[in-house]
Formats: structure tokens, sequence, C-alpha cells
């Protein structure tokens, strides 16, 4: 049973020391080092995360609200520290999506 757990602990290394995840933690020490940058990308994750959540509680999304957030988002992707920001998040959450499905085909259960 060490071995596996061997092995996750070689994979983690291995995952902290990809490309993705060293830019993703570079430009996110850039962004939330600047308070202005941090306070805006977190505000908008707060309004995504309310209106994902209304969304599964079966409540109608205020279309103003969605407005909003659009704009808010395409404010924040002419920053560029931001823009760079969420894009090197998005490569380090691909990177770890496709280690989730290798794992999850690997030890896929056969159904009857």
């Amino acid at each position: 049973m060490s071995y596996v757990y061997d092995q996750a602990h070689n994979l983690a290394r291995a995952i902290k020391e990809s490309e993705e995840y060293r830019t993703y933690m570079e430009k996110r020490k850039i962004v939330y080092g600047d308070e202005k940058n941090k306070n805006m990308v977190e505000d908008f994750r707060q309004r995504i995360m309310k209106m994902q959540m209304d969304q599964m509680a079966g409540k109608e999304v205020d279309p103003e609200e969605i407005e909003r957030t659009n704009n808010l988002e395409n404010v924040l992707m002419l920053n560029t520290s931001i823009n760079e920001f969420f894009t090197a998040e998005l490569r380090f959450s691909q990177l770890v999506q496709d280690i989730n499905d290798i794992i999850g085909k690997a030890i896929e259960i056969e159904q009857d």
C-alpha cells in the first residue's frame, strides 16, 4: 500500500515542478500582491459563485447581474496581470483535470 502513496507523492512533486503550476503561482503572486487587482478578482469570483449557486437552487439569475458580471470580466481581461493570471489558472486547471481523467479511466470499474 505504501507504493501507491509513494507514487501519489511523486505525482504531487511532478505537478509542483510543472510549467503550468510554476507559471500559475508566479502570476497569482503578482495579482494577489496588488490589493486592487486582488479585490477585483475576488469580487468577480464571488459574483460568479453567487450566480452558479442561484442557478443550482433553481432561482432565476437577474439578467442585469449577468450583464454586470460580463462587463466586469471584460474590464478584468484588459488588465494584463489579471488576464495572464486567468490564462495561467486555466492552463493549470486543465492539467489537473487531465490527470483526474487519466486516473479515472485507469481505475474505471466495469458495470454489469
